[in-house]
């Protein structure tokens, strides 16, 4: 039984792990070609999960509810750093960075496919492993492309709103930023209190661009 519940939690937490961890330290890389050095001072400008791991958002959270069954997995990793004063031209700039994240991880959902290719026709298939292996790789894909899609979304202080807010004219960014404070809010109610009460915003715009970025991947399937 805890085997099971163990072989479970590895075929999710690693890929979530490294799905979150790509998806910061591109942030951080964006920065960096772009004027500003502070994840690199900071040290977060590497693939060692410890920098970049947070003790809720990145283990007990998605644990419990793997655990638990939940129909769901959401995590976080700790947000990299940026000094957006440190950048070249700092409203357009933030835009790249925050696209970074959710491109890191379409590339990294097609890193999983082509380390799978190879992986399947290197293991034995009536190996222990081989099952295990199948799973990291679905399981990454899958949780690559959710976390850069929902990371999508136009509200701050995801990578969707600092893209939108780096589009907006100065009058209406400066309008849009100030809803920044209530985003943790925001996204309290999207993700729990609107599916309770039968409006499934998330369900839809990632099942809306699900399908397509899915389709770029499977070019390399």
């Amino acid at each position: 039984m805890l085997g099971n519940v163990i072989y479970s939690l590895t075929t999710w937490i690693i890929p979530l792990l490294l799905c979150m961890i790509v998806h910061e330290v591109a942030h951080g890389m964006a920065a960096l070609k772009l004027g500003d050095k502070t994840a690199l001072y900071a040290g977060r400008l590497t693939l060692n999960p410890i920098p970049h791991v947070d003790l809720y958002g990145s283990l007990l959270i998605p644990g419990f509810l793997l655990a638990t069954g939940s129909p769901f997995l959401f995590g976080w990793a700790k947000p990299v750093p940026v000094s957006v004063a440190n950048l070249n031209h700092p409203k357009r700039d933030m835009g790249w960075v925050a696209a970074a994240g959710p491109a890191s991880n379409l590339i990294l959902a097609i890193l999983f496919v082509i380390v799978g290719r190879f992986g399947i026709a290197l293991i034995p298939e009536e190996s222990n492993l081989f099952p295990w292996f199948v799973a990291n790789i679905y399981h990454g894909v899958s949780l690559s492309l959710i976390i850069g899609i929902f990371n999508l979304l136009p509200i701050l202080p995801l990578d969707g709103g600092r893209i939108l807010l780096s589009l907006l004219p100065p009058k209406y960014a400066i309008q849009y930023q100030a809803t920044e404070k209530y985003g943790f809010f925001v996204l309290l109610g999207v993700l729990f209190i609107l599916p309770a009460l039968g409006i499934n915003v998330i369900g839809w715009f990632v099942g809306t661009l699900y399908p397509f970025f899915l389709s770029i991947v499977k070019l390399f399937m």
